[in-house]
């Protein structure tokens, strides 16, 4: 069966691992055609090298390229602002989009927890790598309990922050947090990014805060740990960091969250550590890796979908 042929938007970090990873662990996409805008940038060097299809000339030059025609899937690793702009001329000649910016065009999308029910958008968001990372387990808590409040905290390394990260900070703790209400399924949530100078670089962390009722401590730890079995599938760095920890709170000592109001349940905190594969990021940029990752998860999906129906014609 034919496999579906994707495009690369963004020869940054982030589209330059993503195109190793397409390079190096072929499934149902044919990567053929990497789009930059810096004639000298090293991922269209490497692009060239692997025999894809480069431009630097943006989606224009992209639109010029021989293989465009046959493109059914896109990814777009640039920035928010620019994303607009490249999902409106994609879908236009009917590419399917993945979004790797914090722009959420399209549904919210984690692999382990609500791929297949997005197979069919014309765009699927990738939310943020610290949504990548902490929604699989706030969706753990809240698949076993009633979950009021979840809190994520982000820590990765400066030197794994570019300057797309940086320009999106504000967009990342909002769509993150708007994430982990939709996908995650609790009733409120926030989001907080920490960059991390230490030398040497820190692996990404994360830290997962939930208050929830309905279900006792060992359904939670179970479903915590089912679901790192899931996202280990294609982010192998994935790991719990310590056992799940918790804290029980009654009418005598009612847990306070400002903003919210005083509660009483089961405080749940998950420490994760995500290491990268390094297929073209140092180990430590895990925060870069699993949206890669996911990225990769999902389009691998949405080819799977695309070859199948086209079989069935």
């Amino acid at each position: 069966m034919t496999r579906i042929k994707a495009a690369i938007i963004g020869s940054g970090n982030i589209g330059t691992d993503l195109m190793m990873k397409m390079i190096k662990y072929p499934q149902n996409m044919d990567l053929v055609a990497v789009v930059g805008i810096d004639p000298n940038s090293e991922g269209l060097a490497m692009a060239r090298e692997h025999g894809v299809a480069t431009t630097h000339e943006g989606i224009e030059g992209l639109k010029k390229l021989p293989c465009y025609p046959e493109i059914g899937i896109a990814f777009d690793a640039t920035s928010a602002y620019a994303h607009k702009v490249h999902d409106e001329a994609l879908r236009a000649d009917g590419i399917q989009v993945v979004d790797l910016t914090p722009a959420a065009i399209g549904p919210f999308t984690v692999p382990p927890v609500n791929m297949h029910a997005n197979l069919d958008a014309p765009n699927v968001n990738m939310v943020t790598c610290g949504g990548q990372a902490t929604i699989p387990m706030v969706a753990a808590v809240s698949r076993v309990a009633t979950v009021h409040y979840a809190e994520i905290v982000a820590s990765v390394s400066s030197r794994s922050a570019g300057p797309g990260t940086r320009a999106n900070i504000d967009e990342f703790t909002r769509t993150t947090a708007n994430a982990i209400e939709k996908v995650g399924g609790v009733e409120k949530g926030k989001a907080i990014i920490i960059l991390n100078p230490a030398e040497p670089p820190m692996i990404m962390r994360d830290t997962v805060f939930t208050l929830s009722e309905g279900a006792d401590e060992e359904a939670i730890r179970q479903s915590v740990k089912d679901m790192v079995a899931e996202v280990q599938k294609y982010v192998p760095g994935y790991r719990l960091k310590q056992d799940v920890q918790f804290e029980r709170f009654g009418d005598n000592n009612k847990l306070k969250i400002p903003g919210r109001g005083e509660f009483t349940g089961i405080k749940t905190m998950i420490m994760l550590e995500v290491e990268g594969a390094g297929d073209y990021l140092p180990s430590y940029s895990g925060n870069l890796d699993i949206m890669t990752a996911a990225a990769k998860a999902t389009g691998e999906l949405l080819a799977e979908r695309r070859m199948a129906a086209t079989a069935n014609a």
